[in-house]
C-alpha cells in the first residue's frame, strides 16, 4: 500500500515530534487523525542524519512488521534517536540539525541471490545465530555492486563474507518506500 504525500509528510512529523517528547521525558504524541487510516502492520526504519553534513546520526527499525505504520514509526524513531548503539543519545540541542527519513517496507519474501537488484530490494540474511538487514538505499550511497551488497549483508548479520552462499542461511527481499524531510 503506497503512502500519500500528506501522509508521508504526517508520519515525519510524527517521528520528529516523538523524538522530542522523549527528550523532554513526556509520553509518546497521539496519532494524528490523517494517520489513522494506516491500519495496516507494516514494518519501517527510521533514519537520522545532521542536516549539514548528511553524515548518518541513528537508524533504527522493525521487521517483520508488528503494528500499524504509524505505531512503528513513532517507536523506531525514538529508538534512532537514543538507543543505536553506534551513537550517543540524540539530545534536544542538536534535534533542530537533524533531517528525518522513512523507510516503509514491503513484506520480505525469499529471493536467489542472482535475483538481487541493487537499488531495488533490501536485504535480510539470517541464520541459526545470525540476522542482518540491509535497506535498499544502502548499496547505492555506498556504490556496491550486488556482490558487495550481499557481502556487505553478513557483514551486518556478523557472518563472513560470502555465507550469503551457505544452504543454512535464507536470503529475503523487500522493497521499501523511502521518503525524508525536505
Amino acid at each position: 500500500m503506497a503512502v500519500g504525500a500528506h501522509e508521508r509528510a504526517e508520519l515525519l512529523a510524527l517521528a520528529r515530534r516523538s523524538v522530542g517528547r522523549a527528550l523532554d521525558g513526556l509520553p509518546e504524541p497521539e496519532i494524528e487523525p490523517a494517520l489513522q487510516a494506516l491500519r495496516e502492520p507494516r514494518a519501517a526504519f527510521v533514519t537520522i542524519r545532521r542536516v549539514a553534513t548528511g553524515r548518518l546520526r541513528g537508524c533504527r527499525g522493525e521487521c517483520p512488521a508488528r503494528s500499524a505504520l504509524p505505531e512503528c514509526v513513532r517507536r523506531v524513531s525514538v529508538s534512532a534517536a537514543l538507543d543505536d548503539p553506534r551513537f550517543p543519545p540524540v539530545t534536544r540541542a542538536e534535534l533542530p540539525a537533524l533531517r528525518f527519513e522513512i523507510s516503509a517496507l514491503t513484506t520480505p519474501e525469499p529471493i536467489r541471490p542472482e535475483e538481487v537488484v541493487v537499488g531495488t530490494h533490501g536485504l535480510l540474511l539470517h541464520g541459526e545465530a545470525s540476522l542482518g538487514l540491509l535497506l535498499p538505499q544502502v548499496p547505492v550511497e555506498q556504490g556496491w555492486d550486488r556482490e558487495a551488497f550481499l557481502d556487505g549483508l553478513c557483514y551486518k548479520a556478523g557472518v563472513p563474507a560470502g555465507a550469503w552462499r551457505n544452504r543454512d542461511m535464507t536470503l529475503s527481499a523487500f522493497e521499501a518506500e523511502v521518503w525524508a524531510e525536505e
